[in-house]
This record gives structure tokens, sequence and C-alpha cells, in this order.
């Protein structure tokens, strides 16, 4: 389990293929604090989730090389651990499998487009869930 650090930012993995879409997002986390590091296809974000740790995955259900749902999966049987704080992001809110994978996963979504305070809604409520051990 995860040890809370006050001191150390926490580490934002962002998994978004549409540059506009991203720098937004890393703009609005960076400026509240949080380390962003972006991954533009599912294939770059499994590398990187193979090798370090981050407390939150904004995941793209829609990335080239390996899907949004591909890599959810793999994070599923490869790193549980990552679950709790994976938040799904969608464009494609009509495609009832978009909605069935969504309801499935059991983890939070953010429809595209959404607003500055929507993300930092979400990350914030997500990390305040997040299997922390206190008083380490």
């Amino acid at each position: 389990m995860k040890v809370l650090d006050h001191k150390r930012n926490v580490h934002v993995l962002l998994v978004e293929d549409e540059p506009a879409i991203g720098m937004a997002c890393q703009r609005v986390l960076t400026g509240r604090g949080f380390k962003v590091t972006v991954a533009v296809d599912g294939q770059a974000a499994q590398s990187l989730l193979v090798s370090n740790e981050y407390d939150i995955c904004l995941l793209d259900i829609r990335t080239p090389q390996i899907s949004g749902e591909e890599l959810f999966k793999w994070i599923q049987v490869k790193r549980p651990e990552q679950v709790p704080g994976v938040i799904l992001t969608t464009g494609d809110v009509i495609s009832s499998d978009t909605a069935r994978f969504i309801q499935t996963s059991g983890r939070p979504s953010l429809p595209k487009p959404f607003a500055p305070n929507e993300l930092i809604e979400i990350v914030t409520s997500v990390l305040g869930q997040l299997p922390y051990e206190s008083g380490k």
C-alpha cells in the first residue's frame, strides 16, 4: 500500500492523443501542483506504467496503438494497484460499447469536452479515495 507523503507532488499519467486537450490538461494540473507525464497513445502509457508509479491515470478511451479499454484491462492484470487511480475520459458519449465499458469498469469518467474545474474536481475526488496508509 502506498504511503501518502504530503511533501511530494502527486504524479499523474495523462493518456491523451489530442495535443490541444493534452496541453490544456497538463497546464491545469501542473498549475495546481501536480506532476504530469503525458503519453500520446496506449502503448507509450503501457511502457511508462511498467517502470513508474502514478497516483492518478487519466485514460482516454480512444487512443492509438492500444485503446484505453485494452490498456485498462492490462492495468487490471499487470498493475492492479493502479486501478483505484484510473479516471476514464472520452469524447464518445454516444457509443453503447463505450457506455458499457465505462459502466463495467467501475471507474469514474469525465466526458469531453470538460472544464478545468471539472478536471480538478474529479482528480481531487479520486485522490481522496485512494487507499493510502496514514500515520507512517
